[in-house]
C-alpha cells in the first residue's frame, strides 16, 4: 500500500514485504478492542525484545498455535507442563522470562476483566495518559513491560500516535476509525 521511495520509517520499509507489508497495511496502529487480540499483541511485543520484528512475524503462526490462539483464559490456566512445552517449542521464542511473563500476564488480564470488564476497558479507563505514565502503569501491572515494549504495544493498538507517517495512506484509514489517541490528548504534568 505504501511507496517506499516516498515514505519514511516503517511505512516505507514495509512496502511490498511479504510479512511486514500486510502487518503494516492491516494491523499496525489500527484500534484493537478484542482482549485475545490485545493479549496477542502484548505477547508478541514482549517476545520481540532483543530480536527483530521480522523474527516475530515469521514465528507468529507458531506463537498462535503454542499459546492457543492467545485465548486469555486458556493461557492463564497453563501449568508446569505447558510451561515446559513452550520452552521446548522451536516455533516460538524459547525464553523462560518471556514464557513466564505471557502466562502471568494472562492471569493479570483475567483480573482486569473482573475489575473493568475487559483489557480494552481497562486501557480506556486509564486513557489518556502520556507515554511515561503508561510505562509506569504497565511496569506496575504486567511482567516484562519496559518502555519500548509498552510504547510499541500502545502504538500498535491505537492508544498512542505515531504508527504511520502522516502521508501514509494507512494513516488516513486509521484516522477514519477514530483511534483512542485521536480522541483526546494525554494529560500533562499529572
Amino acid at each position: 500500500m505504501c511507496d517506499e521511495t516516498v515514505l519514511p520509517g516503517y511505512c516505507g520499509a514495509s512496502a511490498g514485504h511479504p510479512l511486514h507489508g500486510p502487518y503494516h497495511d492491516h494491523e499496525y496502529g489500527f484500534p484493537v478492542r478484542d482482549d485475545d487480540r490485545l493479549f496477542e499483541r502484548l505477547v508478541l511485543e514482549i517476545n520481540q525484545a532483543g530480536l527483530s520484528w521480522l523474527t516475530i512475524l515469521k514465528k507468529r503462526a507458531g506463537f498462535r498455535r503454542a499459546y492457543r490462539e492467545f485465548r486469555v483464559s486458556e493461557v492463564a490456566a497453563f501449568g508446569a507442563d505447558d510451561r515446559t512445552r513452550l520452552l521446548l517449542d522451536p516455533g516460538i521464542v524459547r525464553n523462560r522470562l518471556k514464557v513466564d511473563a505471557a502466562i502471568s500476564n494472562a492471569r493479570t488480564l483475567l483480573g482486569l476483566k473482573d475489575s473493568h470488564g475487559s483489557f480494552a476497558e481497562w486501557l480506556d479507563h486509564h486513557h489518556p495518559m502520556t507515554r511515561s505514565e503508561w510505562v509506569r502503569l504497565f511496569k506496575k501491572t504486567f511482567r516484562f513491560t519496559g518502555g519500548e515494549i509498552t510504547g510499541e504495544f500502545l502504538r500498535s493498538t491505537g492508544y498512542l500516535p505515531g504508527a504511520h507517517a502522516p502521508e501514509c495512506p494507512v494513516h488516513q484509514q486509521i484516522l477514519e476509525m477514530n483511534p483512542p489517541w485521536l480522541q483526546s490528548e494525554p494529560r500533562r504534568g499529572e
